[in-house]
């Protein structure tokens, strides 16, 4: 009962749980970090100003820099769904004196690239010109792009300009101060009449096109730095269309209801939310302006939205294919497609912006420069309409010295509203994929629940497991990348410790509902409903296994007295990973390769041949020892197993007979949970239900057998009922059936 209630405890915890520390990055990470490395000369910091988490870097007691880390000012959640911290030095002058790579959780180094090489890129940022880049939309500069990191580079590029840009407007480096709107104001028409054609919308600018051709794209990487680029030109005649793109601004609603389908204009104004807008893009030739290269969770590399020094990068969660467009006259469009605009952007629908597009061409087997090409685009004036803004009275005005703090304020607000609805927009994109998560745990709970009529055919049950576990394999792991990891207990504890926040948890849907659902399954089962149906590492195992058993791979059985000297290997592993968690969590993470999941699962085995090797061995013994690495090494097993033990029933049933005398179950039980002397083992039983379709085996439980030769025999003792054919006579049997 004490576990009970210390568990209740730790889920009334969880439950109101509040947000993590205020404490900014900076504090945690400058002191770190030593002044001279960080600009030549410099001799210390000065104290973090309390209105913005900047530093001083001091010379002589005179502030020559500013300190400030990228994710204290813009979100930098990179390909990993971590943030990616880096320390950013800025001069007086608003010139990035330094940049260091500070943190990070990107599985770059695990394809084959150097983290050197990235470190390296991140502090090639050094000299960049903040006022230049905001002239630019922050496009001023190179960007570097690392073959194979292209999503990482593309975050770590984002975060460093509009952060750097953020710190320099704050504190007025450069001659840069805060957007202050002059002018006409504009605001969208409601009024507005919508244009009735293809040929109307691109002649007013509704719609607008870039046109490529092969010819214009050889021109344009003839003059490449990289000398290498031109000589691959296209082999294409000069006059083929390399691209034609179109885009528009769709959440405009008379353009979006002139342009798109009725269903897709229904869709468009459900999924947008207040202070969201979207751009059509639209595309044929010979290149894709989104291309094939992204991945689920991963950002469209190919097109960026910049609007002053704001640009706005695309992941597929704020991308929907459109089912084609409405004009009737409109070209004849391969690719048609949505990208929304996040609401805490910054992007205003009545200011000019433009689409670039990046055009890439391979230079070596793995190597690729890049070719930036502008698409502009300007609302019509036909869907704006003027405001007038009346001059604030003088007693109105915010003094000088307050305007800095007041922006930065409200700019950290606009921020953090942002990150903290990044998990709602997810969870919104990934309704399908929860959908069918709920649906495999319900079918789950329903076998557990009637597990009797599901285990009564040996046959039947087989196959519904082999089914269940394909799905798991193929589905959930592959495809989801729902692979629950030691890790995830490890940062569960380090959050409960440094200050619990629900966003960090609630950015990956699948993974969540899992782990709920793994902790209801706790009290209810053990660790089994996990660890038997629900990893897809242990489908893996399972599956391969019994491919082998159909080639004729032997099977070993481990001697009792070495299988249950080996089983507590997984225990010393995990209490080995959450000891060095407490000291830090990065060291664990890279301990935490014992397990194979990242390898086997989340990468598909793309990744560096000693962790192949490795996961491939696992494999491999498990094709003689069924689960394997389940059995003797599997940390989560042993993190699941410990409060496992509190599990409120014993669902599983047994004989008397069960290990004195008979031995089937035990001799059966694919990873050895069931002692010689019949008790089952609750840490080492992975819940597959062999011993519940053992416990009904007319033809393999002694019990069973002995039960039916009695009842046969006492039948066959018992006078026959009037009415009844005596036994041996030709129709017995056939009453009997019915």
């Amino acid at each position: 009962m004490k576990i009970l209630g210390l568990l209740l405890s730790l889920i009334v915890t969880l439950a109101f749980a509040g947000p993590g520390s205020a404490q900014s990055l900076l504090e945690e990470f400058l002191p770190q970090q030593t002044a001279s490395e960080l600009m030549p000369g410099a001799d210390g910091f000065g104290a973090i100003r309390p209105d913005l988490p900047v530093a001083p870097v001091l010379d002589g007691g005179e502030t020559v820099a500013w300190a400030f880390v990228t994710s204290d000012f813009v979100g930098t959640t990179g390909y990993s769904g971590k943030p990616i911290h880096s320390m950013v030095v800025v001069d007086n002058d608003a010139k990035v004196v330094s940049v260091r790579l500070l943190k990070h959780s990107e599985p770059i180094v695990l394809i084959g690239i150097p983290e050197a090489k990235v470190r390296a890129l991140v502090e090639g940022y050094a000299g960049l010109d903040l006022v230049a880049a905001a002239r630019s939309g922050g496009t001023s500069h190179e960007l570097d792009i690392i073959s194979g990191a292209t999503v990482t580079v593309m975050v770590i590029d984002d975060s460093i300009v509009r952060s750097g840009l953020r710190v320099a407007r704050d504190l007025g480096l450069g001659g840069l101060a805060p957007d202050v709107e002059a002018g006409p104001q504009f605001v969208l028409n409601p009024d507005a009449e919508p244009a009735t054609s293809w040929t109307e919308m691109e002649g007013d600018g509704t719609v607008r096109r870039l046109v490529l051709s092969v010819g214009e794209v050889n021109e344009a990487f003839a003059t490449h730095p990289d000398d290498r680029a031109a000589t691959r030109p296209l082999a294409e005649p000069p006059e083929t269309t390399f691209i034609d793109m179109a885009a528009t601004l769709v959440s405009v609603p008379q353009i979006g209801s002139a342009l798109l389908n009725e269903g897709d204009f229904r869709n468009l104004q459900a999924q947008l939310g207040e202070g969201q807008h979207a751009i059509a893009v639209m595309g044929q030739g010979l290149y894709s302006f989104k291309g094939s290269g992204y991945v689920r969770g991963g950002i469209f590399d190919r097109i960026v939205l910049i609007q002053d020094d704001i640009s706005v990068r695309f992941r597929d969660r704020d991308h929907v294919r459109l089912n084609g467009i409405a004009p009737e006259d409109a070209p004849d469009y391969n690719e048609t497609d949505l990208f929304r605009i996040p609401a805490d952007s910054g992007f205003d629908p009545t200011r000019p912006f433009r689409i670039q597009l990046l055009v890439q061409r391979a230079v070596g087997p793995v190597e690729r420069v890049y070719q930036a090409f502008d698409l502009g685009y300007q609302v019509p004036n036909r869907y704006l309409t003027q405001v007038e803004q009346p001059a604030p009275p003088p007693e109105a005005a915010a003094p000088a010295d307050t305007a800095a703090p007041v922006a930065a304020a409200v700019a950290d607000r606009t921020e953090a509203q942002g990150q903290a609805a990044l998990w709602q927009r997810i969870w919104d994109a990934k309704q399908v994929e929860i959908a069918i998560l709920i649906g495999m745990l319900a079918v789950l709970t329903g076998a557990f629940f009637f597990m009797g009529q599901v285990t009564r055919n040996e046959r039947h049950f087989y196959i519904f497991r082999m089914a269940f576990l394909t799905v798991t394999l193929v589905w959930l792991g592959w495809y989801a990348q729902a692979q629950l990891s030691v890790l995830n207990v490890l940062a569960l504890f380090n959050s409960l410790m440094t200050g619990f926040s629900w966003q960090a948890f609630l950015l990956d849907p699948l993974v969540f509902i899992l782990w709920f659902a793994v902790a209801a399954a706790l009290i209810f089962w053990g660790r089994g409903a996990y660890c038997g149906w629900l990893c897809p590492f242990g489908a893996l195992q399972e599956l391969t296994n019994q491919i082998g058993r159909k080639l004729g791979i032997p099977q070993w059985t481990v001697p009792w007295a070495l299988h249950e000297r080996l089983w507590p290997v997984k225990y010393i592993i995990f209490l080995g990973l959450f000891g060095v968690s407490l000291a830090g969590v990065e060291q664990a993470e890279r301990l935490a390769e014992v397990e194979p999941f990242k390898t086997a699962i989340i990468l598909n085995f793309v990744r560096a041949w000693p962790f192949v090797a490795y996961a491939v061995a696992l494999l491999v013994a498990g094709l003689f020892v069924e689960r394997f690495f389940c059995r003797y090494m599997c940390p989560l097993g042993a993190a699941l197993a410990i409060p496992a033990r509190i599990r409120m029933f014993d669902w599983l049933k047994r004989y008397k007979e069960c290990g004195n005398p008979c031995q089937t179950c035990a001799n059966e039980c694919p990873v050895q949970s069931i002692h010689p002397t019949g008790e089952i083992n609750p840490n080492e039983c992975i819940d597959c239900l062999h011993c519940q379709v053992l416990y009904r085996s007319e033809t393999k439980c002694p019990v069973v057998i002995k039960k039916i030769k009695r009842r046969d025999a006492l039948a066959a003792s018992t006078p026959p009922i009037l009415g009844k054919p005596p036994a041996g006579h030709p129709n017995a049997a056939r009453t009997s059936n019915a």
